[in-house]
C-alpha cells in the first residue's frame, strides 16, 4: 500500500504539468493573434483614413489609386540579347557591350515586340553605333541613350514617338503638329542589364 500512493501523485504532477505548458502555449498563441490581429486592423484603418482626409491628405489621394492600379497587373518586361558595338570614336577603337530589357505595360504588345525582334535590334545597333565612348560613359548620355532606344524600338511598328530633346530645336508649328498625330509610346522604360565600355 504504501508503494500505490507514493505512485499516484507521482502520476498526477506530470498531468498537472503538462497542462500548465498547455495553457501558457494556449495563451501565448491567443495573445500573439490578438496582436496580430490588432496591428492588421490599424494598418487597414489607417489607408481608408487617409483617401478620405481633407486638406493635405486630400492632395495624396489621387497618388495612392495610381500605385494600386499597377499593382493589379505587374509590367512585363522583354530581354534583347546582348549588343556588342563599335563605337563612333575616331581616335582608339573603342567598343561597348549593352545588355537592354524593355518594360511594357500590356502582355500583348511585348509579343508583338517579340515579332519584330530582328528591325529592333537593328534601330538599337544603328543608334549605338553613332556613340562615343564619352557619351555613353555619362549618367546624361545613358539617359538620353535610353530615351534614343525607346523611340526606335517601336518605330518597325509604324509607332512615331517624338524625342522631347528634339523638339525645342527649328519649326515649333511643325514639331507641335506632330505631337498631336504622335501616339504615346508602349515601352515605359528602357532598363540596362549590363553596360561595358572598352
Amino acid at each position: 500500500m504504501a508503494t500505490a500512493p507514493a505512485a499516484e501523485p507521482a502520476a498526477a504532477a506530470p498531468t498537472g504539468g503538462g497542462k500548465k505548458k498547455l495553457i501558457i502555449i494556449l495563451a501565448a498563441v491567443l495573445l500573439l493573434v490578438l496582436v496580430g490581429g490588432g496591428a492588421a486592423f490599424m494598418l487597414l484603418k489607417k489607408k481608408p483614413a487617409a483617401e478620405d482626409g481633407e486638406d493635405g491628405e486630400a492632395v495624396e489621394a489621387p497618388a495612392k489609386p495610381k500605385a494600386h492600379a499597377k499593382s493589379d497587373h505587374p509590367p512585363t518586361f522583354v530581354p534583347l540579347d546582348p549588343f556588342t558595338v563599335n563605337l563612333a570614336d575616331k581616335d582608339v577603337d573603342r567598343f561597348a557591350q549593352v545588355g537592354v530589357t524593355l518594360q511594357v505595360e500590356d502582355p500583348k504588345f511585348a509579343d508583338q515586340i517579340k515579332a519584330y525582334m530582328p528591325a529592333i535590334r537593328s534601330n538599337v545597333l544603328m543608334v549605338l553605333s553613332h556613340k562615343t565612348a564619352a557619351e555613353l560613359l555619362s549618367r546624361e548620355g545613358k539617359e538620353k541613350l535610353a530615351k534614343e532606344i525607346m523611340r526606335e524600338s517601336v518605330r518597325p511598328m509604324g509607332i512615331e514617338v517624338e524625342d522631347e530633346d528634339e523638339d525645342s530645336g527649328d519649326s515649333p508649328k511643325k514639331k507641335k503638329k506632330k505631337k498631336k498625330t504622335a501616339v504615346e509610346n508602349p515601352v515605359t522604360q528602357v532598363l540596362f542589364s549590363n553596360f561595358i565600355v572598352q
